[in-house]
């Protein structure tokens, strides 16, 4: 297997085990499938990892520069995703009902981290070269999307006691959008 296709198939396969794990989160609670989250955070790493290493295998100037603005959107989607939740209730405890986060980024849309993750793969695929680098991230930025969209729809709601509130108060994806996601 080529190096492009193993990082499409090691991204397009994160999302897999992510859309499982939430389901058997919410829905089944095997414990074997609590690591699928975790497995599918290495697996984009390796990706995002690759594609630097291409990046600076090039050695030109616009690739580092969009590895730097890459790297500040790496950063914030981190703080969003790790720093900015309540890391034990959000990725170790079951679904069990509890309260959602309406602090900081997460008063502004339900789904910050869909900016931040695609500020990241496209800036990381400009840096590998553009063309199919920039294709995967992408591809990756929609997977993410939908991700995005399937835990709204199916998952938090049944995960959290206040959602059907907080999707009626902050909007999906749009900053400054209006109560129900209608323009301010």
């Amino acid at each position: 297997m080529d190096g492009a296709m193993l990082d499409w198939t090691l991204g397009i396969l994160s999302f897999f085990l992510f859309f499982l794990y939430d389901w058997n989160r919410v829905f089944r609670k095997n414990t074997w499938m609590r690591p699928w989250f975790a497995i599918g955070n290495l697996l984009l790493a390796a990706v995002a990892v690759r594609m630097l290493l291409k990046a600076l295998s090039e050695n030109g100037i616009n690739g580092k520069i969009w590895i730097c603005i890459g790297s500040i959107f790496l950063i914030v989607l981190i703080y969003t995703l790790y720093f900015a939740l309540p890391f034990d209730s959000t990725y170790c405890q079951e679904a069990d009902g509890h309260k959602v986060c309406r602090t900081g980024m997460y008063g502004w849309c339900r789904h910050p981290g869909i900016w931040w993750f695609l500020g990241m793969f496209v800036s990381f695929g400009m840096a590998a070269g553009g063309g199919e680098a920039l294709w995967l991230g992408l591809v990756l930025s929609f997977l993410n999307l939908l991700y995005a969209w399937y835990q709204d729809r199916w998952i938090f709601v049944r995960e959290f006691s206040d959602y059907e509130d907080y999707r009626r108060e902050v909007p999906f994806l749009i900053p400054g959008r209006g109560k129900g996601g209608e323009h301010a």
